[in-house]
């Protein structure tokens, strides 16, 4: 993680830079320069595929010359408040971060800077006029890939890792229990939760006792599950960034459910620079409609996966896309069934 000296000295230079160019008004307020400065606050290492997904969404967009952004990782929530007001004191445009377990917290924060956008993953409403929240919306690929699952599976019982069961795993599992029974209405789950974001040991050992008891499909919410799927010879579907590329899941990771933050980033970056960035739920902005999920590509499992399953697969998609169909939203903790 960055320290706290080298931030001070960023945000410093931030404001200068600020202080030479365009004015720079309230969050709601009037036009912005035609670049913006962005941080991003993660909790995690940016290798971690959630914050992974930010990060790459801002580099994307500094790579364009909308943004200029830096980054603070590994910050633990005792020290994300200091890190959030030291970025904000040092004249920021947009914070991008996230505020689970500390939703009041950054909410004060976000309150003392009326000045500064905040767009922070969280599960609660929006916050005043500047305090816009986001969450992992990816349960309508999960599905997707969950009706493929169910037809793949050769015995019937399905296996899933995560990490913790907050609402944004459980929606994704509870979709992807969904998806396999719309095709396999047999078809049993085990679920394992290990506490904890990145522990791929941890992840695996759990993957390997789903294995041993009997599950020949795994959903890999979190890193470590490919490996352990790969060395008993099972397949495995992928979850947030595409494990098939990403984690050696070549020949193991049939697909993966994508999460994209691109479109919402930008149209977070666009609202600010013309002045009319508004306390708003970005949910909608993390779905298939809005291109914020997908389903990754079938690679080498294109001609593995039964044709009628891919057809019915494409038409569901198009279901979704088009509003025709929706997937339930359950938050709730997912069981095992056996």
């Amino acid at each position: 993680m960055k320290t706290s000296r080298d931030m001070t000295r960023r945000a410093l230079l931030i404001a200068g830079a600020l202080a030479a160019g365009a004015a720079v008004l309230t969050a709601g307020g009037a036009a912005r320069a035609d670049k913006i400065k962005v941080a991003g606050i993660y909790t995690q290492p940016i290798q971690q595929k959630w914050d992974a997904r930010l990060h790459l969404a801002l580099s994307a967009a500094e790579k364009a010359g909308e943004i200029d952004y830096v980054f603070a990782e590994k910050v633990a929530n005792t020290d994300y408040v200091r890190v959030l007001r030291e970025y904000a004191e040092g004249g920021v445009d947009l914070v991008v971060g996230e505020a689970f377990g500390i939703s009041r917290e950054a909410r004060a924060v976000a309150d003392d800077y009326p000045e500064v956008a905040f767009l922070m993953g969280d599960p609660f409403k929006p916050h005043g006029s500047n305090f816009a929240v986001f969450d992992n919306y990816i349960h309508e690929p999960c599905y997707l890939m969950g009706m493929i699952a169910g037809a793949m599976t050769k015995g019937g019982k399905i296996g899933m890792v995560g990490g913790y069961p907050i609402g944004e795993v459980n929606r994704l599992f509870h979709a992807f229990m969904a998806g396999a029974r719309s095709v396999n209405p047999d078809a049993q789950f085990k679920v394992t939760f290990i506490g904890s974001w990145f522990d791929p040991p941890k992840a695996k050992e759990a993957a390997f006792a789903q294995i041993e008891a009997g599950v020949d499909v795994l959903y890999a919410e979190r890193a470590g599950v490919v490996d352990a799927a790969r060395e008993k010879g099972i397949i495995a579907f992928g979850n947030v960034n595409d494990m098939n590329k990403e984690e050696n899941g070549k020949d193991v990771v049939v697909t993966s459910a994508l999460w994209h933050m691109e479109n919402a980033i930008n149209h977070a970056i666009e609202l600010v620079k013309a002045g009319k960035f508004e306390a708003v739920d970005y949910k909608e902005w993390t779905m298939m409609r809005k291109g914020g999920a997908s389903l990754a590509p079938y690679y080498e499992f294109e001609d593995r996966i039964p044709k009628d399953i891919k057809a019915k697969v494409e038409e569901t998609k198009a279901a979704i896309l088009a509003g025709d169909f929706v997937v339930e939203i359950n938050d709730e903790e997912p069981k095992s069934t056996y």
